[in-house]
């Protein structure tokens, strides 16, 4: 009997007699996860305004980062689907279906396109370097993307070794944060290592959710993350404490900028999520409460670069 976690995804249905339909565009979109694209948005958001508040705002620098972000989320979520598919750790799924792990499309498709995109987020990089003059950025962007790619491919990825809500932390919190403010002003502002870590937390709390979601298939498939080392009872306790973490440094900022309380909002969402999470008694509870984090790193980023921009007295006279 053939290994069910092993060869083509597609060539394994095909022999079970259940071939899948191809993927539709459809598809295609859902495999780039849209819903975690906040993750991109708003670190560049916050240092955007970092900068504007530091009276270095460059709009082509801010664009370019945007671009960057946004192009290595996509390009690592379709090298996940790529890497994990053709691992076999995709094979028996709860939440969004996947491309390879489905046999919807070719393990070679899936990964030009992860190629694609992680090229791309280079050439926005190389954009970055040439408005800012600053050429040492591109080993910062180098390193950037063998981190996409390292996640869950090669033969050591780092996100089978319980780390990756460290590299979500970093990369998608002071790295992004601190890289947007520096490609700008030329130096890193206190204000841009706090927020970045207050961004970072959620990312890493999104990464850590999901994981949590797919404990027992990342155990079956023998995939370590930090949720199968933990358990659920402290997983849950640490995705809690990171979603507060923001809010514990939004409340510095707020005494100081005439919008900041308003962007306690966000609590609206962040705060069913952290219940949800809690109460979790299946993987299907947890899809509600990614859905809810994504949209906390989002709003949570654009609310309170908004307020940074405005500043202590707001925006009078604008």
């Amino acid at each position: 009997m053939a290994n069910p976690r092993s060869g083509n995804p597609a060539k394994r249905a095909q022999h079970a007699g259940t071939a899948p339909s191809p993927a539709t565009a459809r598809d295609w979109i859902a495999a780039s996860r849209p819903r975690t694209l906040g993750m991109a948005v708003a670190p560049v958001a916050l240092g955007t305004a970092a900068a504007f508040n530091a009276e270095g705002y460059h709009l082509g620098i801010a664009i370019a980062c945007l671009l960057l972000a946004m192009c290595m989320q996509i390009g690592v979520n379709f090298a996940n689907d790529y890497s994990d598919g053709v691992k076999g750790t995709d094979a028996v799924r709860v939440g969004p279906g996947r491309l390879v792990g489905a046999g919807k499309a070719a393990p070679q498709a899936v990964r030009n396109v992860a190629i694609g995109f992680l090229a791309a987020g280079a050439l926005a990089g190389i954009a970055v370097v040439v408005l800012s003059g600053r050429w040492w950025l591109l080993a910062v962007g180098a390193v950037c993307i063998v981190a996409a790619w390292g996640y869950t491919g090669g033969k050591r990825p780092y996100g089978y070794f319980a780390l990756g809500e460290l590299m979500a932390f970093l990369f998608f919190g002071p790295v992004a944060v601190c890289g947007t403010v520096y490609a700008m002003l030329g130096r890193i502002t206190d204000d841009s290592i706090a927020l970045g870590i207050a961004i970072g937390a959620i990312s890493a709390a999104l990464m850590l959710c999901n994981n949590l979601r797919d404990i027992d298939t990342d155990r079956a498939a023998g995939k370590r993350t930090l949720a199968t080392l933990l358990g659920r009872g402290p997983s849950k306790a640490l995705y809690v404490l990171l979603m507060l973490v923001p809010f514990g440094i939004l409340w510095v900022f707020s005494y100081a900028l005439a919008y900041g309380f308003v962007v306690f909002a966000v609590l609206l969402l962040a705060g069913p999520a952290m219940v949800i999470v809690i109460t979790s008694r299946t993987p299907r509870d947890l899809i509600t409460a990614l859905g809810l984090t994504g949209m906390t790193a989002l709003l949570y980023g654009v609310g309170l670069a908004v307020a940074i921009s405005g500043g202590p007295a707001g925006f009078v006279g604008a």
